[in-house]
């Protein structure tokens, strides 16, 4: 309101004028003055109720006789419905100034210039009207913009917090998996051979701090600066170069394990080999949950534009994974569809378990993922590197 009440009194002042409303020493012509600048002080509030009230004013002017140039004032009202009313009010606004636009021009229009005054009158009443309704579609248009930025936002969270629920599957299931098969070892053998349970414990316990350090690692908690831990080292994200210790872990925890990786790893960008990891880690860890006894075989090939994946278990026949249609394989068909890539897991015929990936390397969807950082599968990673 005082913006508002500052435009009625500059309205009010600099169309009192020399000659016009003091000259004439009545107090009609000021009292009409008043009536036409005064209610823009509410426009923005009341927009269709300030414009009826100066239109009403206006009105008692045509009545009265007096022409002044405070009717510049309904220009301002039109404005503001145009701006801040819905099209029925504006539409409403436009007619009824155009009709007082007739009035006025058949009144007070010079001889023989009755129709270039209506154009006149009728210019500024349409520029003003048009200039409101632009100011509301540019105001709806910056809240859809920001309605869009904020679904967007919603978006990623919910993005994130799948990304975080995959991670979490992929190092809880594994690493519990693995200290839950040498805790068993170890109590078969705590009394005939004390020192593989001995081995075994400490392998829990190594595993138990890797997974530890993976969950705060993908949760993005280890930073330079963490209160408490100021010299910590920060590790990079899993990768090819990791599915040795990886399956080292595998054959301590019963799952005798061979890996094969053909190709260069320095050739595959860092979201896709944590990718690849994560695929490999999940697939073991449903053989060694699903297929107690079985031996696991991985294969990695590598090309600069395409990665294939293979984990064959030779468990029994009919075993199939409880993560079937569970979290495990919806999470690695997301990893494999961020490169545009395809997955098939199944039983094979003869006995035992075959999960297949193949990753485009150098499709638009892994140039996007590799545009947008780790983020879509650990947010810290770019942090840490």
């Amino acid at each position: 309101m005082p913006a508002d009440a500052l435009l009625a009194a500059v309205i009010f002042l600099a169309t009192l004028g020399p000659g016009q409303v003091p000259a004439r020493g009545e107090p009609v012509p000021l009292l009409l003055q008043v009536a036409l600048a005064t209610p823009l002080v509410w426009r923005r509030r009341a927009p269709l109720t300030v414009f009826c009230a100066i239109a009403a004013a206006a009105a008692l002017q045509w009545v009265a006789d007096v022409q002044l140039p405070a009717d510049a004032a309904l220009l301002v009202a039109v404005y503001t419905v145009g701006a801040r009313g819905t099209w029925r009010q504006a539409l409403a606004a436009g007619l009824t100034l155009e009709a007082g636009a007739l009035l006025a021009a058949a009144r007070w229009a010079p001889p023989g210039q009755f129709p270039f005054t209506v154009a006149a009158l009728t210019a500024m009443a349409a520029a003003a009207l048009t200039t409101g309704l632009w100011t509301r579609a540019r105001r709806a248009y910056v809240t859809s913009l920001e309605h869009d930025r904020d679904q967007r936002a919603r978006l990623a969270v919910a993005e994130e917090r799948a990304r975080m629920t995959r991670d979490m599957h992929d190092l809880v299931t594994h690493n519990l998996s693995v200290m839950v098969a040498l805790a068993d070892s170890a109590v078969y053998v705590r009394h005939g051979a004390p020192e593989q349970a001995a081995a075994a414990m400490e392998q829990i316990a190594a595993t138990g701090r890797q997974a530890l350090d993976d969950m705060r690692r993908s949760l993005g908690a280890v930073e330079h600066d963490e209160p408490g831990e100021p010299g910590e080292p920060l590790h990079p994200a899993p990768g090819i170069a990791q599915l040795g210790p990886l399956t080292d872990r595998m054959r301590a925890a019963g799952l005798p394990t061979r890996l094969e990786v053909s190709g260069d790893p320095e050739a595959i960008p860092a979201v896709a080999q944590l990718t690849i990891y994560r695929l490999v880690q999940e697939a073991l860890t449903n053989a060694l949950r699903h297929a107690p006894g079985a031996t696991a075989e991985v294969l990695v090939r590598l090309t600069p534009r395409h990665a294939a994946v293979e984990v064959v278990d030779d468990g029994r026949p009919g075993h199939a994974p409880a993560d079937t249609h569970g979290r495990g394989l919806v999470g690695m068909r997301e990893r494999v569809a961020a490169y545009g890539g395809t997955l098939q897991a199944g039983p094979l015929p003869g006995g035992g378990w075959r999960v297949a990936a193949g990753l485009d390397i150098g499709g638009d969807k892994a140039r996007t993922a590799r545009r947008e950082g780790v983020r879509r599968d650990d947010p810290a990673a770019d942090r840490r590197r």
